[in-house]
């Protein structure tokens, strides 16, 4: 027989065993509490358990440690904690009332890891539905941003993207109390995500390991730490999410830089999902060559002015444009000068009008441009006209100065019909009868038999 040793089982517990008055002063503590808390026994008894307890946490834990004081048996109350180091631990407590002694009788159970297992779950399914859901990458990041701050400090976040092409940075998202306006490209924060990006690694700035990077731009507060992660797809890093802290109390660890990491992997596939759907979005609906709106968003855009011109009780234009002579440009330079022309075509038309007016491209050399004109009727004919000066100068192909003009046709809402193929049809007629007068001229559409009486 072998004897068995005397021993203190309290001790051996990998759970805390505590023992609190009422006013939740901390009586005595087992030695597993450190390895929970941070905090040796001897430095928390006689301090109050409540003042260790996130700040979030506080109302509830009270309430808790009420109801067990009055002799309710409390068996999987969770809340979190403040460690002594700031992080945050996850505890599930059992808890009774010791009425000989005056004391609560509680143990706690460390479920920190489990927790962060539960988000770490919960966070790649959020990820991964925001990509499906968002409308556009701003919302996209907007959510990414709101997701990474259930697991760390994320007051100050960004998100850097690189152009290997043009091998450019920018901050299409940008969120910092210090630098309100995402930085230029000569603040450290550009070489910092530089660096994140071309090396592939994550990089973590501390206090203490600082003295190897640049220091920030003179104008930027200097963050206490700054956490960057690259954002890593199968054609290499697509750009960066980037952490900041002015505080201790929101202090990165090599474990948040571990997770952070872990996260952004899900970031770089949701950030290519939502931007092939932009490009196959915009292919849908713009223009290959001009990068204008072509046919189909033009109609839509159409239709949409039609109904908001009804309700206001206000006119709307189309002005039908059309290249004289462009067949020759094709046939005397070739296509490629042709295709250069339509460009310089569409920069010099959008030139002419306000960035709430459309200018679209509908096949080959034809465009047409729709004004929301309110309740001057001469706007079109003033814009039309500005369009024709416009074309006064020549067009610079490479070196080739080449002379074009339009023909213009202009239709009036509601003088010229009510609906989309009325207004466009009386554009178009009236730009061929431009045109048959020998171009470079505009002409106003007959009036419609019976015009909308809208006005």
């Amino acid at each position: 027989m072998h004897s068995i040793p005397s021993l203190n089982v309290v001790d051996l517990m990998l759970d805390a065993v505590c023992l609190v008055n009422v006013d939740s002063t901390i009586v005595f503590v087992s030695p597993a509490f450190e390895r929970i808390f941070g905090y040796q026994p001897e430095e928390v008894v006689g301090k109050r358990m409540l003042d260790m307890v996130h700040p979030d946490d506080l109302a509830i834990t009270q309430r808790q440690a009420k109801s067990v004081t009055e002799g309710n048996l409390q068996l999987q109350f969770e809340n979190r904690y403040l460690r002594k180091d700031g992080t945050i631990a996850h505890i599930r407590w059992t808890a009774r009332w010791l009425p000989e002694q005056q004391v609560r009788l509680a143990v706690a159970h460390d479920i920190t890891e489990r927790r962060l297992t539960e988000s770490m779950q919960a966070v790649i399914y959020a990820i991964s539905e925001a990509a499906h859901t968002t409308q556009n990458l701003q919302s996209l990041f907007q959510h990414i941003h709101q997701i990474i701050g259930r697991l760390l400090p994320a007051t100050n976040f960004a998100v850097a993207l690189y152009d290997a092409q043009a091998d450019a940075l920018s901050f299409p998202y940008h969120v910092n109390e210090s630098l309100p306006a995402p930085p230029p490209m000569a603040l450290a924060q550009d070489a910092l995500c530089a660096e994140v990006i071309h090396n592939g690694c994550t990089l973590l700035l501390t206090p203490e390991n600082r003295t190897a990077h640049p220091p920030p731009a003179p104008q930027q507060r200097p963050p206490l730490y700054w956490l960057g992660v690259p954002l890593q797809t199968q054609k290499g890093a697509i750009g960066a999410l980037v952490l900041q802290s002015y505080t201790e109390q929101g202090r990165y660890t090599d474990k948040d830089k571990d997770l952070l990491q872990f996260v952004s992997t899900q970031v770089a596939a949701a950030i290519e999902r939502k931007q092939m759907h932009e490009r196959l979005e915009h292919m849908a609906q713009y223009d290959q060559l001009t990068h204008l709106p072509n046919r189909q968003l033009f109609l839509d855009r159409l239709k949409t002015a039609l109904a908001r011109a009804r309700r206001d009780q206000r006119l709307l234009s189309l002005l039908f444009i059309d290249l004289d002579r462009f067949k020759e440009v094709n046939d005397t330079l070739g296509h490629a000068m042709g295709d250069l022309l339509l460009q310089r075509v569409a920069q010099r038309l959008l030139e002419c009008v306000r960035g709430s007016d459309t200018v679209a491209r509908l096949g080959g050399d034809e465009f047409v441009v729709l004004l929301e004109s309110g309740l001057a009727r001469d706007h079109a004919t003033t814009v039309a006209d500005k369009i024709l000066s416009a074309f006064t100068q020549p067009f610079d192909l490479e070196g080739i100065r080449l002379n074009i003009q339009p023909s213009i046709g202009v239709a009036i809402y509601p003088e010229h019909g009510g609906e989309e193929d009325h207004l466009l049809g009386h554009a178009d007629e009236a730009m061929y009868l431009s045109k048959k007068s020998g171009g470079n001229q505009v002409r106003v559409a007959q009036q419609a038999e019976a015009p909308v009486q809208a006005l």
